[in-house]
Parts: structure tokens; sequence; C-alpha cells
């Protein structure tokens, strides 16, 4: 079975992206404003990286964005809704895979589908088509504990696409990993997403990831959204859209 064959049974006919807007927000806790006047718009299917030094907000504008924190002010939507609290709609990925270490790797990623309702069957043939998709397809029945932490990456992002989210939200999630193993899941994750639909809003502190992945960066603190020219390269022309970012942060 092919990479494309694989897509396309794990995650059947594509729902759409979902649009995320956050319109003059604030974000925070009651008694400590991180953000003000956040005015930010990620169109369907658009894959969106926030970059920004430690402590701006990042995390925070993400948990807002799952409708896990309440703005203090503004409004946060969903294709024209309010977001007033979480939804199956929008999945968080975090850097601590969050795997349950008492289930199998097939068992957690058949998790977010059991919780849904879906049969046995249709759990267990997703779960595999998924794992086949992220290369671990001989790992099912094993523990997390027994993979290594890019595995255990794999293994988390298995699990938020096999439930067929219209966004993702992703908040650092190969910032513990080492450069060739958080390479390798960068080329793994513009792969794993061809197909999906899924609008993707990836928070990092690294600019060059940002970049890679990015269809825009959003520099946070700032009002600024650079657009990022495609194909994606690792190469040499992003050296003058990088310092443009790193002297803007």
């Amino acid at each position: 079975m092919s990479a494309t064959d694989v897509a396309t049974t794990a995650t059947g006919t594509a729902p759409r992206g979902a649009r995320l807007a956050l319109k003059e927000v604030a974000l925070g806790h009651r008694g400590n404003v991180v953000l003000d006047g956040v005015d930010l718009t990620v169109g369907e299917g658009e894959v969106l990286t926030v970059v920004g030094p430690s402590g701006c907000g990042k995390s925070t504008l993400l948990r807002t964005l799952a409708g896990l924190l309440a703005p203090l002010g503004g409004t946060v939507e969903q294709d024209g809704f309010p977001v007033s609290g979480p939804d199956a709609a929008r999945t968080l990925v975090f850097q601590d895979d969050a795997l349950l270490p008492w289930r199998t790797v097939r068992a957690n990623v058949e998790l977010p589908l059991a919780i849904r309702g879906a049969a046995r069957a249709a759990r267990r043939r997703t779960a595999d088509e998924w794992l086949e998709r992220v290369g671990l397809a001989g790992h099912a029945d094993k523990f997390p504990h027994q993979l290594s932490g890019g595995q255990r990456q794999r293994v988390q992002l298995a699990r938020a696409l096999a439930a067929r989210p219209r966004a993702v939200l992703m908040d650092e999630p190969f910032g513990a990993l080492d450069a060739q193993t958080r390479a390798e899941m960068q080329d793994l994750l513009v792969d794993v997403l061809a197909g999906t639909g899924a609008t993707v809003v990836f928070v990092t502190h690294d600019v060059d990831e940002a970049l890679f992945l990015g269809d825009r960066v959003a520099l946070l603190g700032t009002a600024q959204v650079v657009p990022v020219p495609h194909p994606r390269d690792r190469g040499a022309s992003y050296a003058g859209l990088r310092q443009q970012i790193i002297n803007s942060l």
C-alpha cells in the first residue's frame, strides 16, 4: 500500500479545515494580560506557524484557540461562530507526548475514536492505517516506554490525525528532540498533513522550523504575519526572510 493510499484510506473524504479568527483579543489569566489587541485569522487548510520569545504568550494563544482558556477580551471564532469551549474539531498536540503508559501504541491511537463511540473494528483499522502512515506499523503492540522520543511523537501525531480534526494546534511538539530527529519529524508532518484538509497552528521558538513548515509565519507580540514562498526549502533561499523575522523579534 502506497503512502497516498494509506492517507486516503485513513482520512476518507478530507474534512474542510476550520477557519480560526481572533478579533481584538486579550490573552492571559485574570490579573495577568500576556497579549492585548491580537487580530489574527487562519484560513481553511492553512499551516500558520507562530514564533516569539519564551513567555510571550504562544502556548496561551493555543489554549485560547482550543477553547481551554477564555479570552480576557475580544472574540475567538471558528467559522464565524464563537469558541466557547473545547471541541472535537480542534485537537492539541504537546511537546510532552501525553501518551497513556498503560495502553499499547495502537490503543493510544484508538483513544479519541473510542471516546467518539467508533466500533472496535473501525478503530483498529484506522489506528493501524495511521501507524503505517507515520512509519510505526511494526510497533502497534508495544507500550510507550518501549519507544524512542521521536517514535512517541509519531504516535501522538497519528492519534491526533486519526480523529480527523478540522484544526490541529501544536505546541512546540518537536522541541525536545535532537536535531536529526526533529528534521525527520518536520518532513513527516508535511507528508502526513497532505490530504487531511486540516488547518494547523504550529507554535515554535525556532525560526527555521517556522519557515520550513508554515504557509505564513506570525510574529507574536507584533502585528506582523509574513508569507512564506513555496516550495518548502531548507536552503539559503530563506536566509533573507529568516533575518527579517529575527530582526523583528
